[in-house]
């Protein structure tokens, strides 16, 4: 089934269509169109960055950002788990190697105790302290190589929002060096982090990357709590994106590590 729509973006609308599931679909199924939908919205904000002087100076081989604490929505985790578990056994046990490397890193520069205790959720100085002391750590993404994302397609949501238009070298410590970002009118990473929080007793909505193994384990299918036929399940989501506030009146990213990413 063919759907045409549009989303609100800035003063304006963003004209789209997709090609939907047919039968019984889950949120986490419709991913792939919410991804389209993203780098339709971010190639609009960079073009326009772009005009106005200031481009984007991300690159391939740039990888500072990839050593911050990165929130990956419920949904976002289940299609990375569904994918881990696909993979060649040799190349699984790979990235399996990572993610415990990172988390006992991450322990040994004892974040980890910090991520789990969630009283930083709703303190703005602890939240940033927690995100600069998690740079600090300098713990790499596990999916990280050779300073560019090996899951480029299918990276989070969160980490397709995180643009800047400084020069790349003041990336190496953005708890020090001042690092302009690009302010997106619409982020749907928000979008399911609050599809997150009504389905979970958990204030963030999502986990932090580092986690993924982890969450995983448990077996969980969060995309099943929102389901339907395709144009149900996009419907809802899009109904969701008309009810989250703009964030065109946030101030502009300048300390990056105070930013969760």
């Amino acid at each position: 089934m063919r759907a045409t729509f549009a989303l609100p973006v800035g003063g304006g609308l963003l004209n789209a269509s997709a090609n939907l599931p047919v039968g019984q679909t889950t949120l986490t199924q419709i991913l792939p169109i919410i991804q389209t939908l993203e780098n339709a919205i971010i190639g609009k904000i960079s073009e326009e960055a772009e005009q106005a002087g200031s481009p984007v100076s991300c690159r391939a081989g740039c990888g500072a950002c990839c050593r911050q604490l990165v929130p990956v929505s419920f949904f976002e985790a289940e299609a990375l788990t569904e994918w881990l578990q696909m993979l060649p056994e040799d190349r699984r046990a790979e990235l399996e190697g990572r993610f415990h490397r990172a988390l006992l890193a991450l322990r040994d520069a004892e974040v980890i105790e910090k991520i789990l205790d969630l009283r930083w959720v709703k303190n703005q100085e602890e939240t940033t302290q927690l995100a600069i002391d998690y740079f600090h750590a300098a713990v790499a993404c596990p999916f990280l190589e050779n300073e560019s994302c090996s899951i480029h397609p299918m990276r989070p949501l969160s980490c397709r929002e995180y643009l800047v238009t400084s020069p790349p070298a003041l990336c190496q410590d953005p708890s020090v060096n001042q690092v302009a970002g690009v302010r997106l009118p619409l982020k749907l990473s928000r979008v399911l982090y609050t599809f997150g929080q009504q389905l979970a007793q958990d204030p963030r909505g999502w986990i932090p990357l580092v986690f993924l193994l982890a969450w995983g384990k448990g077996g969980e299918k969060p995309g099943e709590h929102v389901s339907g036929t395709g144009e149900e399940v996009l419907r809802k989501f899009l109904k969701q994106v008309a009810e989250m506030p703009s964030t065109e009146n946030e101030p502009p990213v300048q300390t990056q590590a105070g930013q969760m990413l």
